[in-house]
């Protein structure tokens, strides 16, 4: 990979390299665990209405980038369960 800073690496490869070497020392296991972590420690730190600001972004932008197709099929398979 091509770089501009006098040969150090930048913001985005040391990213990258950093993700893909901890991704070959731990199992999904490790990404389930940490994952949890990040959730308690995110719903002792916010109150409702942070989440509901949250789902509301999703929704919109879930809205601006899928059709009434898109929300047909995911109705008929929540109608399913």
């Amino acid at each position: 990979m091509a770089n501009n800073n006098n040969g150090r690496m930048s913001m985005e490869e040391r990213g990258r390299k950093g993700g893909q070497a901890t991704a070959e020392r731990h199992d999904q296991e490790f990404y389930q665990e940490i994952g949890q972590k990040g959730g308690e420690a995110t719903a002792e730190n916010h109150d409702q209405e942070f989440y509901q600001e949250i789902g509301q972004r999703g929704g919109e932008a879930t809205a601006e980038n899928h059709d009434q197709e898109f929300y047909q099929k995911i109705g008929q398979k929540g109608g399913k369960s």
